[in-house]
């Protein structure tokens, strides 16, 4: 009779698991670093301070579970458990540890009325990552793809952010803006692709309580090389260089600073990816990042 009963449970158990799509991920990093930006200080002394010489290691593992209604409203979740030290190779920063506990991550749902996002603290402001929402809603009517960010939370500022994006004929539009407490913020940017290798783009950045920024810029990408280049009218540019083969791939990138960062990545298979990277002001790492 136990033994049917077990038998019982398990059919059930198997039964649920059928019903909705579960997924699970991991992912585990390690290596050493040295002179990065420490942004674990950055928020409490407004500043950033330099990161000393150590190793990093952390380890997670990530949920995504969906579903659909009987009425076709499909419906996701995230859940994330993450621990250790942890470094941001794009930026040269040093992220300090994790907490170690379950986070939970977007819930959305979506359908033909477009797709709704809760998160709370944990969605983009679509002008600029330094503030976050907690609702967006985004959908499309013709051709023109809408979304709108909300910051429902006082202590948030109540912020709102909103973006309209249009593609045609190799021309594509986006308009952004942001009204937060210190005002409001737009920008219009356009890009063209000229061919199947180069883009033009060129957008017009208002941000609030500052002068407008014009930038234009190009792009090109051929036989694995790729070069890009930006100008601005505040006297600002950019040059990024980057260069692919198989699962290997450099980048260089300098400015008018004379600032620069150059990177290595290369694939070792089986999930494994080697990266390495080194600045001009002395900053590095290299490790070996995981993925199961």
């Amino acid at each position: 009779m136990k033994k049917l009963l077990i038998a019982t449970t398990a059919l059930v158990a198997t039964a649920g698991m059928a019903a909705a799509d579960v997924t699970i991920t991991g992912h585990a990093a390690a290596g050493f670093h040295s002179g990065l930006d420490d942004v674990t200080t950055a928020a409490a002394t407004n500043s950033t301070d330099v990161a000393g010489d150590g190793i990093y290691s952390n380890a997670g593992v990530d949920f995504t579970m969906s579903g659909a209604t009987d009425n076709g409203i499909s419906f996701s979740a995230t859940l994330n458990i993450d621990a250790g030290e942890e470094i941001d190779a794009g930026d040269f920063e040093y992220d300090g540890a994790d907490g170690g506990t379950a986070g939970l991550g977007a819930v959305s749902m979506s359908g033909a009325f477009g797709t709704l996002t809760f998160d709370n603290n944990g969605i983009d402001n679509l002008y600029s990552d330094a503030t976050t929402h907690d609702v967006s809603y985004a959908t499309t009517v013709g051709a023109i793809g809408l979304t709108v960010g909300y910051d429902v939370t006082a202590a948030s500022a109540n912020a709102t952010s909103a973006q309209a994006t249009y593609t045609a004929s190799g021309m594509a539009f986006t308009l952004t803006g942001s009204e937060a407490p210190g005002g409001t913020s737009t920008t219009l940017a356009v890009s063209y692709a000229l061919n199947d290798t180069v883009t033009i783009t060129a957008d017009t950045d208002s941000a609030a309580g500052g002068a407008s920024v014009q930038t234009v810029g190009a792009s090109t990408t051929l036989n694995g090389v790729s070069v890009s280049v930006e100008s601005a009218n505040n006297s600002t540019w950019d040059v990024d260089l980057g260069y692919t083969a198989g699962g290997f791939a450099l980048t260089y990138g300098v400015d008018e600073t004379d600032a620069w960062t150059a990177t290595a990545t290369a694939a070792l298979g089986g999930g494994a990816t080697f990266s390495a990277g080194v600045d001009s002001s002395d900053a590095t790492y290299a490790g070996v990042s995981f993925a199961f």
